[in-house]
């Protein structure tokens, strides 16, 4: 299955030569060498405006982007895990309130981090109990070993969660382990990009009775025809997964990454809610589209509107946004004017990023330079999968917002 162009895009707001400038722009990107390859959907008002591929998904054996071309997510896993639970919530199966030890019990008594080194923490008692409604919006005091910006941070990393969790580890030992390890801050008074919805992905295991893995299945990705999205690839499907790549630190130009990217040939221990997910354009595009349409696709419903209306305003205490309440750990997003809700960045205003967008669009991105936005006023959405890490490296994202909102003219 591919996202092909399904309406001249005059027609529904967009100007065909400036819609153009996408492929000109990204293109230079891989001419020059600092990307393979890549591939943008841009719709409007449910109709495809514009769909690109270019470069190659491997450039070592030379094959190139295609439509079906799959794609390491990351953490565009989160948003999935985080309708995923929220189909549990419309069942009533838990409030956002609740304490979330009630189904994980290695979180009942908790201690927050106060000073001191790795080897000699010093911590206090949690004053205020992880909430469901924490993990969703990454306010629970978690956080991942990756950042090294904190002592929490080389907690976690001494007990083996890195970018990748230790060898064998399967989401419920993680969750254990997570539990154990001290808070980053006191539930609720700050936001820290986290192993939060992983933790969220483990309580819709135990609440649902399911695996990750099968509900997603069950649930969400067979329901919505989306038979390109799973956890690992193998056989010939192998093929179609396009190489991960990092910056040379002289040249700029991709250098292939495979002791990461191989491990997308092997079905992992670890189900990660938080950036487990393998996917292609057209899978990603219909999950967008369900969410652009207020919870519903092509007759199947996976959540009414106003959850996903409740799920993407602004949750951070006091309507704060991330530019004060982020604790400076990295993040796949702009802090100033952003606020967060229930599994999606959401822009409370536009004008301190300087970027072209609306009051209440919604986005994620992937750690290798994936992302995808929602913007229910203009009824867009745009998505970009690329293989790069880290996502920081080029303003990919904020390029593409440019490029999409210039060519919008109605």
């Amino acid at each position: 299955m591919s996202v092909a162009r399904s309406m001249d895009p005059d027609q529904i707001g967009f100007d065909p030569a400036r819609l153009a400038r996408i492929d000109e722009h990204f293109g230079r990107y891989v001419d020059d060498g600092r990307l393979s390859g890549w591939q943008v959907v841009v719709t409007r008002r449910g109709e495809v405006a514009h769909s690109s591929t270019y470069g190659l998904r491997d450039r070592e054996s030379g094959a190139p982007v295609e439509a079906d071309t799959l794609w390491r997510i990351y953490s565009m896993t989160k948003p999935v895990t985080s309708v995923a639970a929220m189909m549990l919530w419309e069942e009533g199966r838990f409030e956002l309130t609740d304490e979330i030890s009630r189904w994980l019990p290695e979180f009942a008594d908790l201690r927050v981090y106060s000073k001191g080194s790795t080897l000699k923490p010093y911590t206090v008692p949690a004053v205020e109990p992880i909430r469901v409604w924490h993990l969703l919006t990454h306010t629970a005091g978690l956080t991942y070993g990756f950042l090294q910006t904190s002592v929490v941070d080389g907690l976690y990393r001494a007990a083996g969660y890195d970018l990748y969790p230790p060898a064998d580890v399967d989401l419920a030992t993680a969750s254990a382990t997570f539990g154990e390890l001290p808070l980053l801050f006191q539930p609720g008074t700050a936001w820290g990009y986290s192993v939060a919805t992983d933790v969220l992905g483990r309580l819709v295991e135990v609440i649902s009775g399911q695996s990750l893995d099968a509900f997603f299945a069950d649930r969400i990705f067979n329901p919505l025809g989306m038979t390109d999205t799973r956890w690992w690839v193998e056989g010939d499907e192998t093929e179609r997964l396009a190489a991960l790549y990092v910056p040379d630190p002289r040249s700029g130009r991709a250098v292939r990454y495979d002791s990461l990217g191989s491990l997308a040939f092997r079905k992992p221990a670890l189900l990660s809610g938080g950036g487990g997910l393998i996917s292609s354009a057209a899978d990603y595009h219909r999950f967008t589209s369900l969410l652009l349409r207020g919870g519903e696709l092509d007759g199947v419903r996976l959540l009414g509107p106003r959850t996903v209306r409740l799920m993407t305003r602004n949750h951070l205490p006091g309507g704060q946004d991330l530019g004060t309440l982020s604790t400076g750990g990295f993040a796949e997003t702009t802090l100033d004017g952003i606020g967060f809700g229930l599994g999606f960045a959401v822009v409370d205003d536009p004008i301190p990023s300087r970027l072209p967008s609306s009051v209440g669009e919604y986005y994620w991105g992937g750690v290798a330079s994936t992302a995808f936005w929602v913007d229910p006023a203009e009824e867009i959405t745009a998505l970009l999968f690329t293989q790069l890490m880290p996502s920081s490296t080029y303003p990919l994202r904020s390029q593409l917002r440019q490029l999409v909102y210039a060519a919008l003219v109605d």
